[in-house]
């Protein structure tokens, strides 16, 4: 029999991007989801064993890592994360699953104003205490998130708006997280305690991506720096939800003070392919970037 590792968060956007990866490296895949619907009916076209299970429900958690060798956490910007991961480092000592990776964030931090990247230091600290084979990545922000409903109709009018000030950092977009994770379940020993950055390839500042989308979409992107207040204000009349317009305010302090800085090359050390630009995957998704202009778009949970 193959290796069996369990995915939690199978239809997000880390998750689904895992699942295909570990699924062509040839891996056993167990998808667990919230409910059946068409992602998690493509999930299974792909041919993973497709289960629901819910992380703040242990007994659930628990039949999912029945006969698993290795197991993937990830939870959203979302209240709860610190119940998802006693319930999961619980449900993994019972099941004797040898390997857990972590899907923490960059700006994980015990100081930050944020009540999301303050957890998700303490969950880092909960798996450490578990005595689990434990190994913790730490991304940086999505590239995804230009497709957010928050940032995608102010995209399509030539608007990167973001609060960030002279801040750096290197995106990275969820289908390399996928190929790095996918490469970790398959193979973690050299890794094990370990926690690793992962990110895009190129550090820049907000200035430089407009550039950079600019060249990549064919039109004219500029950069638009607000103040975190007015930016927090104008999440909430958009319908974001409270906890993410709660946890950006705190993020977007810190990545003004470089908590987010940095690029590195893990992405292809472990999977022998660099992760995208920001002009690469700009180009991938230029039919949603470029079309028509709209400001009402309903917001999403924040995905990861």
């Amino acid at each position: 029999m193959g290796r069996k590792v369990l995915i939690s968060g199978a239809t997000g956007d880390t998750g689904r991007a895992a699942v295909k990866e570990a699924i062509a490296l040839g891996l056993d895949v167990r998808a667990m989801v919230h409910g059946k619907d068409a992602r998690s009916e493509a999930l299974a076209r792909l041919g993973a064993e497709v289960l629901l299970g819910d992380l703040l429900e242990i007994d659930t958690v628990r039949s999912a890592m029945e006969g698993t060798d290795a197991a993937y956490l990830v939870w959203p910007v979302a209240p709860g994360l610190i119940q998802a991961t006693v319930n999961f480092a619980q449900a993994a000592r019972e099941a004797g699953v040898s390997t857990v990776v972590n899907q923490s964030q960059r700006s994980a931090n015990r100081f930050s104003t944020s009540n999301s990247c303050r957890d998700s230091f303490i969950a880092e600290q909960v798996l450490n205490w578990s005595g689990l084979s434990v190994i913790h990545l730490r991304p940086t922000y999505f590239l995804e998130w230009l497709l957010y409903p928050w940032q995608l109709p102010y995209l399509r009018q030539g608007i990167l708006r973001m609060p960030v000030g002279k801040g750096r950092h290197s995106p990275i977009a969820a289908d390399d997280q996928g190929r790095a994770i996918a490469a970790l379940l398959k193979s973690p020993e050299a890794h094990i305690g370990k926690t690793i950055p992962i990110s895009g390839p190129v550090e820049m500042d907000h200035e430089q991506m407009a550039a950079e989308l600019t060249e990549a979409l064919g039109r004219k992107i500029i950069f638009q720096d607000l103040p975190i207040d007015e930016y927090c204000r104008s999440l909430e009349a958009m319908g974001v939800p409270p906890y993410i317009v709660q946890h950006l305010g705190g993020a977007m302090d810190d990545y003004q003070h470089g908590h987010m800085s940095g690029a590195d090359n893990n992405v292809e050390r472990l999977t022998g392919r660099r992760s995208m630009t920001v002009g690469e995957f700009a180009r991938a998704h230029a039919d949603v970037l470029n079309s028509r202009p709209e400001i009402t778009e309903p917001p999403v949970r924040g995905g990861r």
